[in-house]
């Protein structure tokens, strides 16, 4: 018996106990970009989930404490029910598979963003930030190397040595323009395929377990410069320029910071996440072959382009080479 096979019993014979039934058979829910994987038990528990979290790989403790944090800020995250962190199984609330990339299109987008937006207000000014890890430049650095590494690398096969020397310098201002920012709770995924449309306190925020103490404009740039979904730059504009002024209202921005250098942090942090990210979509791809991960690139890689010639110091980003076609799984392999 494989440690798959291994794992799927123990995660089964852990449901059964759990529920008190041996006839449970356990279906996939989803899965997301870490070891994590989540399961439904159908009737024998309706409205509920497996989390399967081997703690070896992803340890379900950050999960529990982050979740707790924004439960007690008012957000709307899963209830926990029952948890073995010693296995890594919990058993938690289902909220659906309405994702926000699926309910997204020009006539909702408004009214979804601005519940998006709300709560991300709430997370910005109540959420108890006491002993979180920084999300420092040294941090920012080494999720940006990801890129030579990962995209240039491995993807496009290039030698990345001398591009991670030419973008060192960009990397090290796009570091330090984070830095400047006020600091605040950061959830680090706040985008699309991370918050569910909830028919009460929309929206339901899931993926929580990785945050940080970081800058002010990292998740407002994840929510609306989604690596999966993309905006008309105008429409962008108006949602950051609304985010700024409750920000003021709510005395955590300083009414000095204006309009545009409000959208600068935006626009410099939004770049430095998708440097991030196009390094980490291959990672997830070539490395724990998630390759469904590279259909994304494209975007992502547009959105680098279009922020990096807006910005003459950022004129090197210019020069990176394109994603080229995607190929399909049976392709790479």
């Amino acid at each position: 018996m494989d440690n798959s096979t291994d794992r799927a019993q123990q995660r089964l014979e852990w449901a059964r106990q759990r529920c008190g039934q041996h006839d449970i058979k356990l279906e996939p829910a989803s899965a997301d970009a870490s070891f994590r994987s989540y399961w439904r038990l159908g009737t024998a528990a309706p409205g509920q989930l497996l989390m399967d979290s081997p703690p070896t790989l992803e340890n379900p403790l950050p999960w529990l404490e982050i979740g707790r944090r924004l439960h007690d800020a008012g957000l709307h995250v899963p209830e926990v029910y029952a948890a073995d962190l010693e296995q890594g199984f919990l058993l938690i609330e289902d909220l659906g598979d309405q994702l926000y990339l699926g309910a997204l299109d020009e006539a909702s987008a408004d009214a979804l963003y601005r519940d998006a937006m709300q709560a991300l207000l709430q997370i910005q000014t109540r959420v108890d930030t006491t002993g979180l890890a920084v999300y420092d430049q040294a941090f920012l650095l080494r999720e940006m190397e990801l890129l030579p590494e990962w995209y240039l690398g491995r993807h496009l096969g290039l030698d990345p040595a001398p591009w991670q020397r030419a973008l060192q310098p960009v990397f090290l201002q796009l570091a330090a323009q984070a830095s400047e920012q006020p600091q605040g709770f950061v959830h680090r995924d706040f985008h699309s395929r991370n918050l569910l449309v909830s028919a009460a306190h929309n929206p339901a925020i899931i993926d929580f377990q990785g945050a940080l103490l970081g800058p002010l404009t990292y998740d407002l740039a994840s929510l609306l410069r989604d690596c999966y979904i993309r905006w008309p730059d105008p429409q962008v504009h108006a949602w950051v320029e609304e985010h700024r002024r409750q920000l003021v209202t709510a005395g955590r921005l300083a009414p000095e910071v204006d309009e545009p250098q409000f959208l600068r942090w935006f626009e410099l942090t939004g770049l430095q996440r998708h440097l991030k990210v196009l390094g980490l979509f291959c990672r997830l791809a070539y490395r724990d072959g998630k390759q469904a991960y590279l259909a994304d690139l494209p975007l992502v890689f547009d959105y680098v382009q279009r922020a990096a010639a807006r910005y003459p110091e950022l004129e090197p980003l210019t020069h990176l080479p394109p994603p080229g076609p995607v190929m399909s799984a049976r392709e790479q392999a």
